[in-house]
């Protein structure tokens, strides 16, 4: 199928499920910055577009800020803040510390949105807007983003330590921690997918290469041949740094193969195999469908996206447009770090150790 037929099934499927061409869901619009800052979706693409010449994972990592944003306290940007006197960041919460990145890319975006148009965007729209545009830039489809979400004022760690899921995850558990934001079975699968890129470090897979859940053996859910390779990537009682493609064979892709390499044992994380391997699950058949048709795979990707990016979100007079995406407003007055919100304003690729 050429790829802009996928592209015209896919911008079909959004017009009928948001109802028209000017979409509007709760009080998100897709207008709704076309007079205040016409610009900003391209601003963003071209911030983006720079990162990615030197950084060619940051386009699933700003993906996954959007993710670990909302499974805690909504699409808000709380995720951004920087620990104060009183607010400790979510940065530093077991499932986000060393591990979710990107943030410098935010503050980009954010300067230069600043220069365009001031006070106007939210952090928390930034992040929405940098997720789509990461998947479009990586080949992935492209939506019309709801936008008009306010920035939260505190941020909560200890919610990003029970409402984000591990990568050792059962698939009982995955289901639960998305049921809990309102998201199915076929959300979980269709999420899931954004393994299609990105890199993930040894220490979030090791445990399934020698001594899976105190087997003393490997994962048997995980080709020999692929186990192989990765056992030569973190060997055993290494360093646990090795840095390996989520997805084995278009790591820099938006496409549907990571649905494939499931169907052959390849998933690299014990929770995407634990979609296509748990016996008599009904994420099988999910599986095999967006195995076999990426515009299907596009379209329930496209709705899940729409659907995560409204969870709890703050409009209206609630919130408040943050001036500094790490600090909240009534900080920001006078400091010298104005515009470089991030505990660390450039990432090291490195070390961080997930996608």
């Amino acid at each position: 199928m050429s790829s802009s037929h996928c592209n015209a099934i896919v911008l079909f499927f959004i017009a009928f499920l948001l109802g028209g061409i000017s979409v509007s869901h709760a009080q998100l619009s897709s207008t709704f910055y076309d007079e205040t800052c016409p610009n900003v979706t391209s601003i963003i693409r071209g911030v983006i577009d720079n990162a990615l010449l030197s950084d060619s994972r940051i386009g699933a990592s700003l993906l996954r800020l959007h993710f670990h944003d909302c499974f805690v306290n909504g699409c808000d940007g709380s995720l951004l803040l920087n620990n104060s006197d009183t607010i400790d960041s979510e940065k530093e919460a077991a499932r986000n510390n060393n591990s979710v990145r990107g943030f410098g890319v935010v503050d980009d975006i954010k300067t230069a949105l600043e220069s365009a148009c001031p006070g106007i965007v939210s952090c928390a729209d930034i992040v929405t807007i940098a997720a789509e545009e990461s998947v479009s830039a990586a080949g992935g489809p492209s939506w019309t983003v709801l936008l008009g979400r306010r920035d939260g004022t505190t941020a909560n760690r200890t919610g990003a330590d029970i409402s984000l899921p591990s990568a050792v995850d059962t698939l009982d558990t995955l289901k639960s921690i998305f049921s809990a934001v309102g998201l199915n079975t076929t959300d979980l699968v269709s999420l899931s997918g954004a393994h299609t890129f990105g890199r993930a470090q040894c220490l979030t897979f090791s445990g399934r290469l020698y001594n899976f859940n105190n087997t003393g053996n490997p994962d048997d859910t995980l080709n020999s041949t692929y186990l192989e390779t990765l056992q030569g990537i973190c060997p055993q009682n290494g360093t646990g740094t090795g840095l390996t493609n989520l997805d084995l064979t278009t790591p820099d892709t938006f496409d549907n193969n990571y649905f494939s390499n499931l169907q052959l044992e390849n998933g690299l994380l014990q929770t995407d195999q634990e979609l296509f391997s748990t016996t008599g699950a009904d994420t099988i058949d999910i599986v095999n469908s967006f195995s076999s048709d990426q515009s299907a795979f596009f379209a329930s990707f496209v709705e899940s996206m729409l659907k995560m990016g409204n969870i709890s979100v703050l409009t209206g007079s609630e919130g408040e447009v943050r001036l500094n995406c790490g600090i909240v407003n009534t900080d920001s007055s006078g400091s010298e770090s104005f515009l470089h919100s991030s505990i660390e304003t450039r990432d090291d690729a490195e070390y961080k150790y997930a996608i």
